[in-house]
């Protein structure tokens, strides 16, 4: 079974790839925004109030909340934790991933339960 961000980097060319540098907010908590993203190299840290709740790995996806609700608010910030390249998953891409691949669906899925397991633990 792929992990999510190799399904991801089979569907998007390169115009769907951006890099971060080490300590750049890739987004802010309480923003609006419609993407998802896949870490093709490098960790990205998740913060919640200001405080880091997790780091998360090269080949993973992060940020499907913001696509998936219908008000499309960041409950999190995203901050590079090292130079970083990062693929932007738009909710057509995604919706398409879902169709034409459904174990990336579970893939995704997968990953937002643990993320949310490992969240629970910190409480």
């Amino acid at each position: 079974m792929l992990k999510p961000i190799e399904t991801i980097k089979i569907l998007l060319n390169s115009s769907h790839v951006q890099s971060f540098p080490a300590g750049e907010i890739i987004f802010q908590q309480g923003t609006e925004d419609k993407v998802m993203y896949g870490i093709i190299e490098g960790e990205v840290e998740m913060l919640v109030n200001d405080k880091i709740v997790e780091t998360i790995q090269q080949g993973d996806v992060f940020g499907q909340g913001a696509l998936l609700h219908s008000d499309h608010l960041r409950t999190s910030t995203a901050r590079a934790k090292a130079d970083c390249k990062i693929a932007v998953l738009d909710r057509e891409h995604f919706l398409f991933a879902v169709q034409e691949t459904p174990l990336f669906a579970l893939e995704v899925m997968r990953s937002y339960s643990d993320r949310f397991r490992r969240l629970k633990l910190l409480i």
